[in-house]
């Protein structure tokens, strides 16, 4: 399987977003994660030196290999390229990070991951919000759509309760309704305006989600619980 876009490189520059999201679900973190679709380990890198056992799982080639490379001497992360359905263990976590997007039947995934959470394990979904900013970029990068809150409400597996369901990036949703509208025929963003985004607007927008109560923006935090 090959992976169809670059911007796995681009965001691996938006570190404060990175760190923004691991402040959010880092005390739900327990023994044991299975990072599905880890990429180049963007997110990986701000828990690695937790001492938790990790499993990386990436179906792209590329990616796996690179992953394999870049962990090679860390005795408690081990790297798969299998679909989650395929791996047998259970764990304590099950980590979905701008991932359910790429997955034709989102809703048997979900379902899937929460078979293969422990009792009171955690499954922490990241995903795009709003499909009417849907653009060229989804689409080049394989995204099948973006998601709105009531679809993890809809959705919530019945051995399950929402801990965290959150809409996260404010500002990040007018910047991107704004690139939609004056650069149209654009597919990637340019680095330039990841890092401006990362570095000037992500520290503005994680005050911004904390006064309008994470009730609006451009990503979708969920973080189930399974109850039994």
């Amino acid at each position: 399987m090959k992976y169809p876009g670059k911007e796995l490189e681009l965001f691996d520059h938006a570190t404060i977003f990175q760190r923004y999201i691991f402040f959010l679900i880092k005390k739900f973190l327990k023994k044991y994660i299975l990072e599905v679709g880890a990429g180049i380990g963007s997110f990986t890198k701000h828990y690695i030196k937790s001492n938790k056992k990790i499993l990386l799982t990436d179906l792209d080639t590329s990616n796996f290999i690179f992953l394999k490379k870049k962990y090679l001497k860390l005795n408690n992360i081990k790297v798969l390229k299998n679909k989650t359905n395929k791996i047998n263990n259970k764990f304590d976590n099950i980590i979905y990070l701008n991932v359910l997007e790429h997955i034709k039947n989102d809703k048997k995934e979900i379902n899937i991951a929460m078979s293969k959470l422990n009792k009171e394990g955690y499954l922490i979904i990241l995903v795009p919000a709003h499909q009417k900013l849907y653009t060229k970029f989804d689409k080049e990068i394989g995204h099948y759509r973006r998601y709105g809150i009531n679809f993890f409400k809809k959705n919530k597996p019945r051995n399950a309760n929402i801990q965290k369901l959150v809409y996260l990036d404010f500002v990040g949703y007018f910047l991107y309704f704004l690139n939609k509208l004056f650069f149209k025929k654009e597919i990637y963003p340019s680095l330039t305006k990841i890092i401006l985004w990362d570095k000037i607007f992500v520290p503005i927008t994680i005050v911004l989600d904390f006064i309008f109560f994470y009730k609006f923006g451009k990503n979708i935090l969920c973080i189930y619980k399974k109850t039994n």
